[in-house]
């Protein structure tokens, strides 16, 4: 009964200085949001990774040979790992510069690459028109290109382009297939990309060997055993594991991951500085409240009230502050999520168990600094307080 009478007195206070009581939350409620919001920009940014790695397939491995100083793989030799039972297909991959150009219109965008007929297996492509490469391309070298939805639109106004011509460098290139729209992933957008022939692209580069490739294992349950077949194929032609590395779709995942999640601790973190200032707030209005009602609080000790009824008043009304100022930071961040976040672009996922923690700590915050502020309160003498004329 005391306690409930104490909650009734800590909400009258408040309602009764609303501009001040407002001012007090303000704190509380920056740092909700700030805390809620940065959380949510990491997570959703987290999010959208994490969702263009799985769209590529958890079963892709991706092989780098670091070292020039090492003997390079020639391109036949990959077929040495068709004899692996845990692998389903494996790519060379190989970046090439160049100035892509339809007619008059130069496509700036372009990511030319070359590789060979399995790389759209492995990278989960898929056809608007015409065919992919195919393996006599890669034997002849052939001047064919399979290009980006977004590369079609720039270069010819429209996918319909199959049997067009473009140029690299000055070099005729026939179109002989369009890839369906799938936007950007890890490794960049699939839209912008100019796919030759691998042996093409290597004359174009002046490299002998192979130095990026993919492979994919039959099922993401065998990708340790094909990365196993990957590691142990590569131990034959280096003498080092420091030339190369090998990794998985799973431990860029884990990697990415463990990222995410120290970055969002580090941002969360900076936010949780503006709670602390809240409650310093909180801890000023308090002593104010204290010094203005020092009368109310003798009278009410003269009549019997115990120095617990005092404390739990003024600790009540701190807390009723901070969960205040929690509940509408909360609201406030919500709406920032839902509306702000499309028109800006930005991606953002609410996590509920954060905005509870961030609530949560408003309310430890808020009880802490409110805790001296009323046990100051609650040790004052009814004499003095009775006496005082501030």
């Amino acid at each position: 009964m005391a306690l409930m009478q104490s909650f009734k007195m800590a909400l009258k206070s408040i309602a009764g200085n609303k501009m001040r009581s407002f001012l007090t939350m303000l704190g509380m409620i920056i740092g909700i949001v700030a805390i809620v919001v940065l959380v949510s920009i990491a997570q959703g940014a987290n999010a959208s990774v994490i969702s263009s790695i799985e769209g590529m397939g958890t079963n892709m491995i991706t092989v780098s040979v670091r070292s020039r100083r090492a003997n390079p793989i020639k391109l036949s030799t990959l077929d040495e790992l068709s004899d692996d039972p845990y692998i389903e297909a494996y790519a060379p991959y190989l970046s090439v510069t160049g100035t892509v150009k339809a007619g008059n219109t130069v496509y700036d965008d372009a990511s030319i690459i070359g590789t060979s007929s399995s790389y759209m297996l492995i990278r989960a492509l898929e056809m608007e028109d015409g065919r992919f490469l195919s393996t006599p391309d890669i034997d002849n070298r052939s001047h064919v290109a399979v290009i980006g939805s977004e590369a079609a639109e720039e270069m010819y106004g429209s996918t319909d382009c199959v049997g067009s011509s473009f140029s690299i460098d000055g070099t005729a290139y026939t179109v002989v297939g369009v890839l369906k729209s799938k936007g950007t992933s890890s490794v960049g957008s699939q839209d912008t990309m100019v796919l030759i022939p691998f042996t093409l692209a290597q004359r174009i580069t002046q490299t002998t060997g192979v130095t990026s490739f993919y492979v994919t294992a039959t099922s993401s349950e065998n990708v340790d055993f094909a990365q196993t077949g990957v590691e142990d194929f590569l131990k034959k032609y280096f003498s080092s594991t420091s030339y190369y590395s090998v990794f998985n779709q799973t431990q860029m995942l884990s990697t990415l991951s463990e990222t995410t999640s120290t970055l969002t601790l580090m941002l969360g973190g900076i936010a949780a500085i503006s709670l602390l200032v809240g409650g310093i707030g909180i801890m000023n209005i308090m002593l104010v409240s204290v010094s203005e009602r020092t009368r109310e609080i003798g009278i009410r000790k003269a009549i019997g009230a115990s120095r617990g009824n005092i404390l739990s008043q003024f600790l009540i009304e701190a807390l009723v502050l901070s969960i205040m100022g929690g509940a509408l930071g909360i609201l406030l961040s919500y709406l920032i999520v839902t509306i702000v976040s499309p028109l800006i672009g930005v991606t953002m996922v609410m996590s509920a168990e954060v905005s509870l923690a961030a609530v949560a700590f408003a309310v430890i915050i808020g009880a802490v600094f409110g805790l001296y502020p009323a046990a100051k309160a609650s040790k004052l003498r009814p004499i003095e307080a009775l006496r005082y004329d501030g």
